[in-house]
């Protein structure tokens, strides 16, 4: 079964967005994978279709409702459905290629996308969301986090990416940031290319490759060594 997408968000007009082109874009259209939207809205309150309320206890901003938000929850998602409800939210997890590649292989994901100040605990805790941050800053919905997400996913599925090895020699896939890349031309503006590219030694290129990722991740991500270690 491909692998689905199901999007909770008050602009459902920002899907498919970027993965609409390019490599997600053609495996939407081959049946690769498939994303569908629901707008929370229509399960809002009143006539204005309300969605939001004053946060208790005061404070700023306004808060999703629970009772809206379970309502959009349970017509998005049948019973029975076992993909993981995830919500978008900068104190959630952070993202992590491991869990990517977990969610690739099953049957998809479901996503909420947040507004406002945030969303009330209460659905959180009664529709078993999990919630996954992208990065420590603030956006201004759970849309953007969502492509991104997304992104990540489909292009790990079978078929979207022209070599299975692009996929795993990418950084963060053997606790490690990716190698430098080279190509033609061979010199340019004074600089040339690795010896050990030249070689046409395949232990050569692979020794070179392993260590230059080593290097790059000790520079730049050293808590990523230490996960690897275990200390």
């Amino acid at each position: 079964m491909p692998f689905r997408a199901s999007v909770l968000t008050l602009y459902p007009e920002m899907f498919p967005g970027p993965l609409g082109i390019s490599l997600a874009g053609e495996a939407l259209r081959r049946g690769l994978w498939s994303l569908e939207t629901h707008q929370i809205r229509d399960h809002g309150i009143g006539r204005h279709r309300n969605v939001d309320d004053n946060p208790a206890g005061g404070g700023a901003g306004m808060v999703l409702r629970c009772d809206v938000l379970g309502a959009a929850i349970d017509a998005a998602v049948p019973a029975g459905d076992t993909r993981p409800r995830l919500l978008m939210s900068p104190r959630g997890r952070p993202l992590a290629q491991r869990q990517v590649r977990d969610w690739v292989a099953g049957e998809g994901v479901v996503i909420v996308c947040g507004r406002f100040e945030g969303v009330d605990e209460r659905v959180i805790e009664g529709r078993g969301l999990t919630e996954v941050s992208i990065g420590d800053y603030i956006l201004s919905g759970g849309e953007m986090a969502a492509l991104v997400l997304l992104d990540a996913c489909v292009r790990l599925i079978p078929g979207v990416m022209g070599k299975e090895l692009s996929g795993e020699d990418e950084s963060f896939e053997n606790g490690l940031l990716e190698y430098p890349h080279y190509t033609r031309p061979r010199e340019w503006e004074g600089r040339g290319l690795p010896e050990a590219l030249l070689s046409g030694d395949h232990a050569r290129i692979a020794k070179w490759r392993r260590a230059e990722a080593e290097r790059i991740t000790a520079e730049r991500r050293p808590d990523l060594l230490k996960d690897q270690s275990g200390d």
